[in-house]
Parts: C-alpha cells; structure tokens; sequence
C-alpha cells in the first residue's frame, strides 16, 4: 500500500478592520487580527473647516474602504471626538456636524459652567470643565442661535457613533439604535466617566429639551453586522484609538503632533481637575484617560514653512542650523485661539525681533520650540492629577520631523521615544475589532513596534523665556 504525501497544513489568517475617521481624512487599515501586521490600507479625503456633512465622512469611508473592508471579519471606528452630530425623529441629519475645531460656542461653554454649578461641579460630575470643543456647548450654541434646527433634533451622535451606526445599517428610516463607547462619550460633556452612564439632564438643559442618546456598550462589545456579515466593535474616540494602538503603559505620556496637539496618559483612576485644564476622560479599556490638548500643533509648522518658502524638511533643517532659544526670537503658536490655556479669542505673538536675529533659522526654531513648549505646558497640567511621566512616546505628522524629534526631550526634560510611523488611531481601532472578535477580557497582545529613543539635556532657558511671553498675553488675551 503506499501512502500519498501528507496533505499541506494552511493557517487561517483573520483579518480585522480599524477606521480612523479624522477632521482631515478617513484611514482604513486591514490588519492581521493575531499580531497587528497591517495588510493593507488606503485612504480618502475629507473637506476643511470647522463644519462637515456627515455624509462626507460616509463617502471617504466608502472610498477608502473599497477592495478591504469586505475583507475583514469584525470593524471598529475611531473617530475625531467632539463632534456634534444631530439627527431628527426619521434619522435625517439635521444640519452639518459642528467639529471639534469649531470655537464658535465658546461663549455658551463659559454660560454652561456657571449655570451647571461652577467648575468644580462639571470636573466631579463629568470628569471635565467643557470648552468650546465639547458637544454639550455646541448644543447650547444650537439652541441659541438656530433655534429651529434644534428644534428638530431628536438624538445627538458623535461621529465615530454615526458611522458606527451607519455600518450596520442604519440610516434614515431604519430605526436603528445607534451605540457609543465610554471613551468617545466621556468627551461629550453629558457622560459620566466614573458611573459609565450618561447625564441626560446635561444634555437636555443645553439643548432645550430632551433628547435621546446612544447606548453605551462595553469595551469588547459586538454591537451589530455589516452588510457582509462582519462584527462591528464598540468603536471609540481618535485618542482612546490611539492609546489603544499604541498599547499605551502606565508610566507613559502620549504625546501627539497632529492638527491639535494632545498630552495624555492611561491611569486606573479617574480625575477631576476644577481648572479645566484636565479632561478626566475614560479610555477604551475600562480605564481612564486624563488628557490635555492644544489647538495649535503642526499647523503652525506648516504656516511658518509656508512663509519661509519651504516645506516640512526645509523648516526641520532651518530650525536645527539655529541655537537653543533662537538668539531671544520667542514665538506664541496661539494661531487660531487656544484651548491650553483657555484663551479662544487669542491669536500668535512674535517677542524679541531684533536686527540681529531676524533670521529664517530663527524663526523656524522659534516655530518648532513654540510648539514642543506649548506641548509641555499641557504635560504639565498632567502632574497634578497623579501622573508621573518616565518618558514621551511621540506620534503624529510632526513626529516625522528631525528638528522635533531632537529638540523635543531638551523641552520636555525627559526621554522621547518615537515608535515607528504608522496609523495608530486605525490600529487602536483595529485592535477593538480583534478583542470583540475573540471575545476575551483583555485586548489582544500585539508585539511592540520598532521605535528610537531620543535624550538631550534639558534646555530650562526655553521653557523660561516661552512662560513669560505666555504670561505676558494672557493681559490682552481673552480667557
């Protein structure tokens, strides 16, 4: 008798789908659920501004999505936090959604505060004092000044919960009911992060009457199907994706460089900070994630590179051909109003402008330490509420540059490590799909990416001559 050969042994690969649905683009990313290996991933763009038709996202996603989403046994969305989406009793999307960016409601976020009991009541209620990012002003804005739309509004989304919504199928007229994370609901301003539940009162009084509100889901929750069968994942907020993609320790503070600038850190414990300076948001895990954000970040490197006629490369090698403190040139990167500190009508300041060194490689010095400074500042505000930071891990667009990367731990004063270049955000939600796909109780265990370490001597100078321009404005610069 003989044998024939043995029949050839095939792994299964599963594969997940992670959405990163940003104020400027839609990611995708098709990744081996096992190990985190991305597969493939493509990209569509969305418009700019502070507002956007929500059906621009559903476009982009459709569009970056094609050829790989039905791909993917299970999906998750993690989107730009803030973000008010309205839609009335049939499921229409009442008006364009207001964005994070959007500071028009910052007169309605200073009326909130006094209204709902001062500072101190929101950060123990609500783990944040809101600013105009927050949904909950937007809603009061909504009421104030297009009383009719609000009128129409019957249930409040934000964006990663509308996607989420529209992946499994719903949509006007389907009767759906839409799901959020506590993350992304814990930046809504109506979310109690400590409780995990939502405060319709909140939500309610800014807007005028009731409305309705997603429902929460656990962290590894399926929470629907996709047209092609796919498990659809909790999804979560842009920094909770990231956190979660980045598999973020304690001990570590995330630091990114994007359109806004974020400090955050993952903590067993919620905080409270009565300033404002803090949000106490909830993570995608269970956990916490106490986080300061700034306005400006890269934006202003690619505005200071526009004026110098360069681009991102020129203004890294510009910036590095000049010396710590850029010969006393100090530069405030409050370009388009600020969140940390809370000063939105604020704009830039240019300090101490001489014959001597007006330079380009001052200025774009200038450009790079105004921005790791107002960085600092916001990693700052973290040490109050328990936090500890041993090192930065850095991410985002402005991480690529050599000039941040080597100036960085002389501002910060502590290492910076800079993981390799990849979509952190898809990749947190990505690994959301993979844990609600297997169903365990922790998150899977994806192998640390490559990174490099960057130490420098602090450089407290900076710091000192930033503070005081930063001080100095706060005279003529609206709170």
């Amino acid at each position: 008798m003989t044998v024939g050969p043995s029949l050839a042994t095939f792994t299964v690969v599963k594969l997940v789908a992670g959405i990163d649905s940003s104020t400027q683009s839609t990611k995708v990313l098709l990744v081996n659920a096992d190990d985190g290996t991305v597969v493939a991933q493509a990209s569509a763009p969305h418009p700019d501004g502070t507002e956007c038709p929500p059906d621009r996202w559903w476009e982009a996603l459709t569009a970056a999505g094609r050829d790989l989403l039905e791909r993917a046994e299970a999906v998750g969305v993690a989107a730009q936090q803030h973000g008010m989406v309205t839609v009335d009793d049939a499921g229409s999307v009442v008006r364009p959604a207001m964005l994070w960016n959007d500071v028009k409601s910052a007169p309605q976020a200073a009326e909130l505060v006094a209204e709902f009991g001062g500072p101190s009541e929101w950060a123990a209620r609500t783990g944040s004092v809101p600013t105009m990012s927050f949904t909950v002003t937007k809603l009061r804005w909504l009421a104030e000044r297009e009383p009719e739309h609000a009128a129409r509004v019957a249930r409040v989304m934000l964006p990663h919960d509308w996607l989420t919504w529209r992946l499994a199928g719903g949509g006007p007229g389907q009767g759906l009911e839409p799901v959020t994370d506590r993350g992304d609901a814990s930046g809504t301003g109506y979310f109690s992060p400590v409780d995990s539940r939502w405060l319709p009162d909140y939500a309610s009084r800014a807007l005028g009457h009731p409305v309705a509100l997603p429902r929460v889901a656990a962290p590894a929750e399926v929470v629907g199907r996709t047209s092609w069968g796919a498990a659809i994942s909790a999804g979560t907020g842009d920094n909770m994706g990231a956190a979660l993609g980045m598999s973020l320790a304690e001990g570590d503070v995330a630091v990114s460089i994007g359109t806004s600038g974020t400090a955050y850190a993952v903590t067993s414990a919620m905080t409270a900070d009565p300033s404002g300076l803090v949000s106490g948001f909830a993570d995608a895990t269970g956990r916490f994630l106490p986080l300061a954000c700034t306005l400006n970040a890269a934006r202003v490197l690619d505005v200071t590179a526009r004026m110098l006629g360069v681009d991102a490369a020129g203004l890294s090698d510009l910036a590095l051909k000049a010396s710590p403190g850029a010969d006393g040139l100090v530069f405030l990167p409050y370009l388009d109003g600020e969140r940390t500190p809370n000063r939105p009508s604020a704009n830039g300041v240019l300090r101490g402008l001489t014959t001597a060194n007006a330079t380009r490689e001052n200025l774009a010095r200038a450009a790079v330490e105004a921005v790791l400074c107002s960085l600092a500042d916001a990693i700052d505000c973290l040490r109050p509420c328990g936090i500890s930071p041993g090192r930065v891990v850095l991410t985002g667009g402005a991480a690529k540059s050599e000039a941040v990367r080597t100036i960085a731990p002389a501002v910060f004063g502590l290492p910076v490590v800079v993981p390799e270049a990849a979509e952190y955000v898809a990749l947190g939600a990505a690994r959301q799909a993979a844990w609600a796909l297997a169903g365990t109780d922790s998150p899977p265990s994806w192998p640390a990416r490559p990174s490099v370490t960057h130490e420098a001597s602090a450089a407290p100078g900076v710091r000192e001559q930033y503070r005081a321009l930063r001080d100095d404005a706060a005279a003529w610069q609206e709170g």
